[in-house]
């Protein structure tokens, strides 16, 4: 056996996409290598381009995966992170609206800061044992819920491969030419994406989409309903808001799609339900509805297999997960469990020792940094 790196990252370089192609030309003549890898990589330029030629008319766009680009967002929508981070193929690092304070437009600002206030508040007042700067970081995240998914306030590195950057602008194109998509949300979506081809260095190869194989963007739901169901693999619908499926886009093994609502509804975080600032709240974030806050609920699908359920509680039960999409997994956890203890024993029993508590209670599982909640207080905690 013989191993060696034949092409890999480099910061400050930007690939050419006519290096690019060349590399994916010489990647595609590797299914019929007839001498060494040396000699492949060293053929003539005519007989490459003769290859990719043939490899972009035929739809065998694999071989254009191998040159990876490393893009740096900056100042974008958090919506195009998210329609960005569905696709899959894809390494990402994102500033976080959990643990810094973001960037509010003039329409959300006094009330974003205000409730950034509200919440420390009634955090400390709560739960007297955490530290004031915790306290902040906890109020952050939960008025983040009134900052719009279309405010310029996210910064993230997008690293994915040569093929899928194509695929993902045609797939853009295609949704600003879809004269169907003309509801309030999808112009300013369509606007988003103008934008971001506007600002992408020039990558795109015209021939290199997915049109063949009627690809869209994977995001937004084509089927109204989805049957719920549970065993080797299951299927779930249920209401969330845009900050948790960006939380749940992070398992990849699972599969996410949405539909918005056709009446607004708003998430309320538990620490405020049922006392008087929650009529203050809904007030608050549904004067934003327009701006399509984080905090809007909208319905989510997600489908998968048993094992990489399991893997996304191993993530999400935990005291220092996301409180929304803890309670959301516990939940489905639960009707999991409800679905399988008669009909299917070997999966019900394959759950069962991961439904006892927060992942610290999971077998072989030895958490690094405990946190105040512990075991079962992870669960019924409100922040």
């Amino acid at each position: 056996m013989k191993i060696k790196v034949i092409a890999s990252t480099k910061i400050g370089y930007e690939l050419p996409k006519e290096e690019a192609i060349d590399f994916s030309g010489k990647s595609a003549g590797i299914c019929y290598l007839p001498d060494t890898m040396e000699t492949l990589f060293n053929e003539s330029q005519e007989k490459t381009h003769k290859r990719v030629n043939g490899t972009l008319k035929s739809g065998h766009h694999s071989v254009f995966g191998h040159p990876h680009y490393n893009l740096s967002l900056e100042n974008i929508p958090k919506i195009l992170a998210i329609v960005l981070n569905n696709e899959k193929m894809y390494n990402t690092s994102e500033k976080s609206a959990r643990y810094t304070k973001m960037l509010a437009s003039d329409d959300e600002k006094v009330l974003y800061e205000k409730w950034i206030e509200k919440y420390k508040n009634v955090i400390l007042e709560k739960y007297p044992e955490i530290e004031e700067k915790k306290a902040l970081k906890l109020a952050q995240e939960n008025a983040r819920y009134l900052i719009s998914i279309f405010t310029p306030a996210t910064t993230m590195e997008y690293t994915t491969n040569f093929a899928q950057l194509n695929y993902i602008i045609h797939f853009c194109e295609n949704f600003i030419n879809d004269e169907t998509k003309n509801t309030k949300f999808d112009e300013k979506l369509k606007n988003v994406f103008k934008e971001f081809i506007q600002e992408m260095p020039d990558l795109k190869v015209d021939e290199l989409n997915a049109d063949m194989k009627k690809r869209k963007l994977s995001l937004f739901a084509q089927r109204e309903n989805r049957k719920e169901e549970f065993g080797e693999n299951y299927c779930t619908t249920y209401l969330a808001t845009f900050a948790e499926l960006a939380q749940a886009q992070r398992h990849r093994t699972l599969s996410y799609e949405i539909t918005l609502l056709d009446t607004p509804k708003f998430y309320v975080p538990p620490i405020i339900r049922g006392t008087e600032l929650e009529a203050e709240w809904l007030k608050d974030i549904e004067s934003l509805k327009d701006n399509y806050p984080q905090g809007m609920l909208i319905k989510i699908n997600e489908r998968g297999t048993v094992e990489n359920f399991v893997l996304k509680c191993t993530e999400r039960l935990c005291g220092a997960a996301q409180l929304e999409i803890m309670e959301q997994t516990n939940e489905t956890m639960q009707k999991y469990l409800a679905q399988t203890k008669e009909n299917n024993k070997e999966v019900y029993n394959y759950l069962l020792p991961y439904s006892k508590g927060a992942r610290c209670t999971f077998p072989g599982w030895k958490c690094t940094s405990p946190c105040v909640f512990g075991a079962k207080g992870a669960l019924k905690r409100s922040i």
